[in-house]
């Protein structure tokens, strides 16, 4: 992807932050949300390249590691794990940040563990984005203003293992040791806020 100079002031500001290696590694399997945050990163003075897969991923990293990369941690063909993991073989000072739309603390450990310095929860937005790429050692991270609500973890919850079952109400019940008939309101009702 091209440099986007639409907006100079802007970017010129944002570089200070990003230091003169601008290498910007996005790796998601949600094309929409890639091409949006991809846009909006170049418009911040990143030089950005894209992958929606982990192979992909892989791949680029080997050829080419970024000095900053963003994650989603569940992909199509496999987890975005894998991807740090090819990119801390080549790099060890690349900024990871691994994104998730399902969030829990034994993930976010194993990421940092394998050298994320950040973890956000799905949909972050590019403010947050940037914001946690060009923190400095020793900064807090600002606590969120909405954090989500328990109805609302609980339903990210249920969606996930729904989804790990393929979608099987029956499993995911099981799973979740709750009546199938409960899990069909739950699935049938709309995300708590």
């Amino acid at each position: 992807m091209t440099e986007n100079t639409s907006a100079p002031d802007a970017a010129s500001d944002d570089a200070d932050y990003i230091g003169p290696d601008r290498s910007l590694l996005i790796v998601d399997d949600d094309a929409p949300f890639l091409r949006r945050l991809a846009r909006a990163m170049e418009t911040r003075g990143f030089i950005v390249d894209v992958a929606e897969s982990v192979a992909e991923g892989i791949a680029k990293a080997k050829g080419a590691p970024p000095k900053y990369a963003v994650i989603d941690l569940r992909l199509g063909d496999g987890s975005g794990l894998d991807v740090i993991a090819a990119i801390r073989q080549r790099r060890d000072d690349t900024r990871i940040i691994m994104l998730t739309g399902y969030g829990n603390i034994a993930t976010a450990v194993n990421a940092v563990k394998l050298g994320a310095v950040d973890y956000l929860a799905k949909p972050a937005d590019a403010d947050d984005i940037f914001a946690a790429l060009t923190q400095r050692p020793g900064e807090k991270a600002e606590l969120p203003e909405n954090p989500m609500s328990a109805d609302r973890v609980r339903w990210e919850h249920i969606q996930r293992v729904y989804e790990m079952c393929d979608r099987n109400v029956s499993e995911t019940a099981r799973r979740l040791n709750m009546h199938r008939r409960t899990l069909q309101r739950i699935l049938a009702k709309r995300a708590p806020k």
